[in-house]
């Protein structure tokens, strides 16, 4: 199964010798800014593989130099794929674990349930399937009362010492820059102890163990432990970690950024694929670091940093803006700033339209979207009900509004998205109406639901009956938008994709049911365009497993005749918005018709106020904060000299690797 869904873009666009580099002398060049070592992989399989190869090495190594390997083992779920490859290794041979002596480098505290133990989760993917020592297993009391912490953690430490100090610290990279839980403003010489969690890392935490709550605290080894160890392997996945990533690598060091320090450590390695390394400079600007190979991407990206350095638009870029930031080499290869000027505009011009189907009876050389066939079958896929009003909702209005067929699959009914308040408000007049026009039918669900949401009993993500209705109040919620929009009610579809459904959280595992869902409703509608969601860095998980399942569906019908002549096209609007440089399809809007998306994503009532997942860094809600990309970009392009518009929403196209 295909999981590595977004590197397919990245693998197009950036040079392989820029996280492949031929030979040392080339690493040093493109390795200039950064302060740790990074090794970079296209994908995170990839990375994986390569991290637990080196830590094989240095469990050979260390054993056969002195009979054991003390490892400090992590929990974070980039980690816990190296596992999974070390288990591998493990059967194929290449390692055994007899003599690794283990430490659990933090833990949950104070609870008595045995399923949120992170000590759980190592065993699960590695101790239980290795043959390691029960008793050279060890792990920081969690359950130690809070007036015992401190001698608990000390009693840590000492046994740490008297089994040699660690060789090996195996962990991952938190998106907000933590190790462990170490959180932002973690000291460097800081000791074992009991940790504070804040918010995201409850929330990433909760996502591994599929609940609602996890303890507010948590114990771990500090960063002064850490830096302790002979040798430390980190590493990161996903775009998601991509700040972390470069402010770990290549920024200063810093208690808000607490991996940081891993800096002053001299012998640390870090594995990353292209995504989480997509900010680091060898990767976004090659340019500053070595000779180019100038793709029509690497220009168009190097021409967009250049006007937001110098704050001109396009055509006012000058020889001389060229030389003075390093990019001489373009003047050099297209004669001058001018003939570079013209290129990347025209280029960029190409990429608006107010056509995203097409346009029918016009030359479409230039056009993102072919003429023909017109009208097109177009298929959306909205991982939430919500997503697809929220991401692409103006590109949609335009779709029907020039005649095309257009369809959107809701893969999930977005239940766990729907607040407490929200249910007891529908119940209260589901309640009502039912009194009124069913007397004596017996309604026990909505008495009992009723009454345990007045008493503020919070409703649990296993009663099917609960979920179903929350999952009903966001599907009805989309039907309104969608008649906004004037997509027709036969053109809806609820997927109810298993993943979502079987899992208690939404959070169940991608199997080959979920892909035969959305390969039956392709095959059925045959369409000439699909979108699908590409806003892989949501807290909950749900849009990484609804993009799966399509991804897998999709390459499976790659050679279907159908499939020749139809394009994918990725969007992204609730989490995250491209970049500029790899936007190719650019859907304006003028102020009526971004007003009227507005009042298309009002009709999700549930969430317009409130709801369970707000942005950390300014407490907005996603759909505020797609609205303000909307803006953004159509400024951006402006600043660049381009047309100036209200708004606009941005799609890339995907391509299938060979």
């Amino acid at each position: 199964m295909k999981t590595d869904l977004k590197t397919n873009i990245k693998v197009y666009q950036v040079p392989p010798r820029c996280y492949r580099p031929e030979n040392e002398i080339e690493l040093a060049s493109l390795t200039r800014y950064e302060k740790v070592p990074a090794t970079i992989l296209e994908s995170a399989g990839e990375g994986a593989r390569a991290a637990a190869l080196e830590a094989c090495r240095i469990i050979n190594e260390c054993v056969e130099q002195q009979g054991r390997c003390v490892i400090g083992f992590g929990s974070g779920k980039y980690v816990l794929r190296v596992y999974d490859e070390l288990v591998k290794l493990y059967f194929a041979d290449k390692v055994s674990f007899a003599g690794v002596v283990a430490f659990s480098l933090s833990e949950l505290s104070q609870t008595d349930a045995e399923d949120l133990s992170l000590q759980r989760l190592i065993n699960e993917h590695l101790y239980a399937k290795v043959d390691i020592e029960p008793d050279h297993i060890h792990s920081i009391g969690r359950r130690t009362p809070d007036e015992n912490v401190h001698n608990q953690c000390k009693a840590y430490e000492r046994d740490i010492l008297d089994a040699g100090g660690l060789d090996l610290v195996l962990c991952d990279l938190a998106p907000d820059g933590s190790l462990a839980y170490n959180e932002p403003g973690s000291a460097r010489n800081s000791a074992c102890r009991l940790m504070l969690l804040g918010t995201e890392t409850r929330s990433r935490t909760a996502e591994a163990f599929q609940c609602d709550t996890v303890p507010k605290t948590g114990i771990t080894l500090s960063i002064g432990n850490i830096l302790r160890a002979g040798k430390i392997i980190c590493v990161a996945w996903e775009e998601e970690a991509a700040a972390a990533l470069y402010n770990t690598i290549e920024g200063k060091m810093t208690d808000l950024v607490p991996a940081s320090f891993l800096q002053v450590h001299d012998d640390v390695k870090i594995f990353a694929d292209l995504d989480a390394a997509s900010r680091l400079t060898r990767i976004s600007y090659p340019w500053k670091v070595t000779s180019c190979q100038w793709s029509d991407h690497m220009i168009r990206r190097a021409i967009v940093w250049l006007c937001e350095q110098t704050g001109k638009p396009i055509l006012k870029l000058t020889n001389q803006d060229y030389n003075d930031y390093g990019l001489s080499e373009l003047v050099a290869l297209y004669d001058s700033a001018y003939n570079v000027n013209i290129k990347i505009f025209n280029d960029l011009q190409h990429t608006i339209t107010g056509w995203p189907g097409g346009k029918p009876n016009a030359d479409d050389t230039h056009r993102p979207e072919r003429e023909k066939p017109y009208p097109k079958r177009v298929l959306i896929f909205s991982p939430h009900p919500d997503d697809v009003v929220v991401s692409m909702g103006g590109t949609v209005r335009r779709l029907i509004q020039q005649g095309h067929d257009v369809s959107i699959a809701f893969q999930t009914d977005g239940d766990v998205a729907v607040s407490d308040e929200d249910l007891l408000r529908s119940v209260l007049l589901a309640d009502r109406l039912t009194k009124r026009f069913e007397k004596g039918t017996d309604f026990k669900f909505l008495d009992v639901t009723l009454d345990r949401l007045i008493q503020n009993i919070t409703t649990s993500g296993d009663d099917e009956d609960m979920r179903y209705f929350k999952g009903s109040i966001m599907l009805s919620e989309a039907m309104m938008a969608c008649r906004q929009m004037g997509v027709p009610r036969r053109n809806l579809y609820d997927l109810r994709m298993p993943f979502y459904t079987r899992s208690p959280h939404g959070q169940g595992k991608v199997t080959d049911d979920d892909i035969a869902v959305i390969r039956d409703l392709i095959v059925k509608i045959k369409p000439h365009q699909i979108f699908v969601d590409n806003d892989l860095v949501d807290p909950h998980g749900t849009h990484v497993r609804a993009t799966t399942a399509v991804i897998n569906a999709l390459e499976g019908l790659k050679d279907e005749d159908f499939m020749d002549d139809c394009r994918v096209w990725m969007y992204r609007g609730q989490w995250g918005q491209w970049d500029v440089d790899h936007v190719e399809m650019a859907v304006p809007m003028s102020p009526e018709e971004f007003g009227d998306k507005r009042n298309a994503i009002l009709q999700f009532h549930s969430q317009i106020h409130d709801a369970p997942f707000r942005s950390s860094a300014d407490g907005k809600l996603p759909w505020q904060r797609s609205i303000e990309r909307n803006r953004d970009l159509a400024e951006k392009y402006q600043q660049l000299g381009l047309a100036t518009y209200e708004a606009i929403e941005a799609f890339v196209q995907y391509r299938f690797r060979p």
